[in-house]
């Protein structure tokens, strides 16, 4: 495709996902002021200047990356695997870290070797560790380990808020179920070594005791978490192992840099699904009846992005 002559707003959009290129980065490199390439690809400037368009399309075009660009989820989720593999080694040799060689509940989970960071083969914390952390103090226990949770940006919020108010209808016409925001503990292993805060979760079917506790004890049946550049090998691999090894029935990832959503039916242990921002996703555990529109969500961030 001759993108210099044909290149739509949609097209440059894509275009602009598959090279990974922020607004800033393509204001400093083409040379288009940052505000003028935040309202075109915003949208906010229905028909920009055929110098500006022209400018954009012919970088958009010409610009090669120093890295492979991303045609579909399963290279995305390559690339994070094999970065993620390469912190493991670093660490392994600055710490002299092994992964254990079992699981029991002695050692670290074997669950979490594959994609987890390496981690001594005794745990180092428990649960009592976690309840005395500081308040100010936002972390997640992993098989013994704590990791940092950083403050969350302007668009993980605004997504999160979207989500919940799609959500919240449906969460209502189920009594069984039960729809809680971040930062909420939930003791995923019902052990002394896991304590996680999903950003989104849905748990049903509670009994009356568990609703007095001060954590959520065994796996939700639905989560969402929504990647930051902070986070995302911790939510594509460790958390989605652990998830899956848990008994979590459906998780979905939603990745704000690419505007994509990934869907794993976890309960029927089928290979993901992929959506845009642009489609309307089914909640699996609810058969259908609850959706999520990301249309509108997209509407709606695109000053965060």
């Amino acid at each position: 495709m001759n993108y210099i002559e044909t290149m739509t707003l949609q097209e440059m959009r894509k275009r602009k996902k598959e090279l990974r290129l922020t607004n800033e980065q393509i204001a400093e490199l083409s040379g288009v002021p940052l505000g003028t390439v935040q309202k075109v690809f915003a949208g906010t400037t229905k028909t920009p200047r055929w110098v500006t368009r022209m400018a954009l399309q012919t970088f958009l075009s010409e610009y090669t990356p120093p890295y492979k660009p991303l045609e579909t989820v399963d290279d995305i989720l390559a690339e994070i695997h094999a970065g993620d593999a390469a912190r493991q080694a670093r660490m392994r040799e600055q710490q002299g870290y092994e992964y254990p060689a079992s699981a029991s509940p002695d050692t670290v989970r074997e669950s979490a070797a594959p994609y987890g960071a390496a981690v001594p083969a005794e745990p180092l914390h428990t649960i009592r560790d976690y309840l005395e952390l500081p308040d100010d103090q936002r972390m997640e226990l992993i098989d013994g380990v704590f990791y940092d949770m950083a403050g969350p940006a302007n668009i993980h919020q605004a997504i999160l808020g979207h989500l919940h108010a799609q959500l919240y209808p449906c969460a209502e016409n189920h009594p069984e179920c039960e729809l809680f925001l971040s930062p909420s503990d939930v003791r995923l292993d019902r052990d002394d070594y896991t304590v996680v805060q999903p950003d989104l979760y849905i748990i049903c079917r509670r009994d009356e005791q568990e609703k007095k506790e001060r954590m959520v004890n065994g796996a939700p049946d639905f989560i969402i978490e929504i990647l930051s550049p902070s986070n995302r090998e911790h939510d594509m691999f460790r958390k989605l192992n652990k998830y899956r090894f848990s008994g979590v029935r459906e998780y979905w990832i939603v990745d704000p840099e690419h505007l994509v959503v990934i869907v794993y039916d976890l309960a029927h242990d089928a290979p993901p699904k992929t959506y845009t921002f642009s489609d309307t996703i089914p909640v699996l555990i609810s058969e259908g009846e609850c959706k999520v529109d990301f249309s509108r969500i997209y509407k709606r961030i695109q000053q965060y992005l």
